[in-house]
């Protein structure tokens, strides 16, 4: 192995240790409890009913074993003396008709008042529509009307009504985005919908919810929500061709991009590269992570990352294409730069 590649792999390393500590830093609550919308509220205010039912159906079991083992430390006695009949009431109340009851009472809020709020909304009711494409393992966001696009991110003004519309390029996935609304199931060959909204000014993680491969648990995203003028101006700014590289460095990582296997994976919008099978890269220094939340997005991950994509996320489909040491620099120059 060349110095290089030793220098670059120590790096990866060094990465790999300081990543935890990072994640631990980070002041993002994915919570069905911290609601940011209406549907959210109700979702959460259903979390907290079925926590009550829950609790009211335990307590009454672990009071029927209290019973019953009174009952055996005094060798078979009554407990309640010789009326056995408030004994069997106990078991008839506690036993069957509070869980009964209580799911009965938990399933009709959940499907008639909670579930309609969830929905989708109406056609025509919403300013803004989101495509969302899940892939293995990362999420792929378009803008229709725009030229847009990004990755992992998706950004939407505060407090306007947006269409989320799901779609899979692959396998099932699952949206959830737990502070904004409910999950929806994104399938191949069909488009689920949902309303995404907040009250709030804010940033909130989501999370794929459905097992979909060896880096399931590695394909996160961040909900954006922001002032709607800083909001124009970000969908702006990326529906915009890349910028020019600048200086000769940036313009020879340009060059190899293009050049090499990159430019049939990624497209990076006003160069020749096309690809499809990987994030769009037009505006990639924008994002706050790479790899679908996996590691933050500075120039030392991203030297990191291409030098060897299968330490941090092993099965992901970007290949090493083990690039010299000048090569590497000049590629992360490059791709930095596009803002």
């Amino acid at each position: 192995m060349s110095r290089t590649k030793r220098q670059w792999g120590g790096v990866a390393a060094l990465a790999a240790l300081a990543l935890p500590l990072l994640a631990g830093c980070e002041n993002d609550q994915q919570s069905v409890l911290d609601p940011v919308s209406h549907p959210a509220r109700d979702i959460e205010s259903l979390w907290w009913s079925m926590l009550a039912g829950a609790a009211v159906i335990f307590l009454g079991a672990v009071g029927l074993l209290g019973l019953a083992w009174i009952r055996r430390a005094r060798k078979g006695m009554p407990v309640f003396g010789e009326n056995e009949r408030v004994a069997r009431g106990f078991v008839v109340v506690f036993g069957i008709l509070i869980p009964i009851v209580t799911l009965i009472a938990l399933f009709t809020i959940g499907n008639i008042f909670v579930l309609p709020v969830t929905q989708a909304p109406a056609a025509g009711s919403t300013r803004l529509t989101v495509e969302v494409v899940g892939h293995q393992w990362w999420w792929e966001v378009r803008y229709p009307g725009t030229k847009a696009v990004t990755a992992n991110e998706i950004h939407i003004p505060v407090s306007t009504r947006v269409l989320l519309v799901g779609r899979s390029a692959d396998v099932i996935h699952s949206f959830w985005a737990p502070n904004l609304n409910r999950k929806i199931d994104v399938i191949p060959g069909r488009a689920n919908r949902i309303l995404l909204y907040s009250d709030r000014v804010g940033r909130f993680r989501g999370q794929c919810a459905e097992f979909c491969g060896l880096q399931h648990a590695h394909m996160g995203l961040y909900v954006y929500v922001e002032p709607r003028p800083k909001f124009d101006a970000w969908l702006q700014r990326m529906s915009k061709p890349a910028a020019a590289p600048s200086g000769s460095e940036a313009e020879q990582g340009r060059d190899l991009f293009t050049s090499m296997p990159c430019a049939g994976c990624h497209t990076i919008r006003g160069t020749s590269a096309a690809g499809r099978l990987g994030p769009d890269l037009t505006h990639v220094a924008s994002r706050e992570t790479l790899a679908a939340l996996t590691i933050p997005n500075n120039r030392g991950y991203l030297a990191s990352w291409i030098a060897d994509p299968q330490h941090f996320k092993p099965g992901n489909r970007m290949p090493a294409l083990h690039f010299e040491g000048s090569e590497l620099e000049a590629l992360a120059a490059y791709l930095e730069g596009l803002e």
